[in-house]
């Protein structure tokens, strides 16, 4: 009996860490999402506050 105990408490510990792992992928999957969005917004933000300039700046009058 001793030996199907030992059975059942490896099962129930390798159950435990696939179930913390896959808690852990979901967090990660969350962030990395949080971090996408963040960066798209910031974007979007940089995109809306910069003029629309068209080519201004590309021809440069040089008078010697």
């Amino acid at each position: 009996m001793n030996s199907v105990t030992n059975v059942s408490t490896a099962y129930a510990m390798e159950m435990m860490g696939v179930a913390m792992a896959k808690t852990q992928q979901e967090e990660q999957g969350r962030q990395s999402l949080q971090l996408l969005e963040s960066a798209a917004s910031s974007t979007q933000q940089i995109q809306s506050s910069a003029p629309a300039s068209g080519n201004l700046g590309q021809n440069i009058n040089i008078k010697v």
